[in-house]
């Protein structure tokens, strides 16, 4: 079962929206079909009425990254629980479009959804995925990006749970702008060890007199 692939789909729809920056891309149908990457059939059951239940599966999706972020495991699995219940799957054994040396379908599981429109089928594979990746290893694995202002969602699968971005880009934009806040603090330091300096440096003779 492609875990990764289905846990995708949480974090592709949280990140269509940038509350720190005002942002939010999910404004018509086209963004909502266009979140359904390669399943064209599935995308093509969406209408104008899925942006607005879209958007509030989105709140509640990162609701679950918020509280995980924060440290709240119980709330995580709650809020997630919530939308699995709501938006329930059925996992299948499939066997379309791969086939082995043999030329025999090259079965596989496969989350099969049984919609009444497109947000319920969308919101059931990502619901599911996520909870396959929090199960497997951990509410720590649900994250936001610590680079401000983005708070860009992600799924961590490095081996030793260090990552702290959503992306190569973020890292980067944190680690200049952290070196550039240690910069600026050196000189500040050099600047206060001068004046210290001459603060404390003794008064001449002529002076005094």
């Amino acid at each position: 079962m492609e875990l990764a692939y289905y846990s995708d789909y949480a974090v592709r729809l949280v990140n269509t929206e940038e509350p720190v920056r005002n942002k939010d891309v999910l404004t018509s149908v086209e963004a909502v079909r266009d979140l359904f990457g390669a399943n064209g059939q599935a995308a093509r059951r969406a209408t104008d009425a899925d942006v607005t239940r879209f958007r509030s599966v989105r709140a509640r999706l990162r609701a679950v990254f918020e509280a995980a972020d924060s440290g709240d495991e119980t709330l995580a699995v709650d809020l997630l629980n919530s939308l699995l219940l709501e938006f329930p799957v059925s996992p299948q054994i499939s066997g379309h479009d791969t086939r082995d040396d043999d030329g025999k379908p090259d079965w596989h599981m496969h989350l099969a959804d049984h919609p009444s429109n497109a947000t319920a089928g969308y919101t059931a594979i990502a619901a599911m995925g996520l909870a396959f990746h929090l199960t497997s290893y951990g509410v720590d694995r649900l994250g936001l990006c610590e680079a401000a202002p983005c708070r860009n969602a992600y799924l961590d699968t490095s081996t030793n749970r260090s990552r702290r971005y959503c992306s190569d880009r973020c890292a980067t934009r944190a680690n200049v702008a952290a070196y550039r806040a240690r910069k600026r603090l050196e000189a500040e330091r050099t600047a206060d060890t001068g004046r210290s300096a001459v603060t404390a440096q003794p008064s001449s003779p002529s002076a005094e007199r």
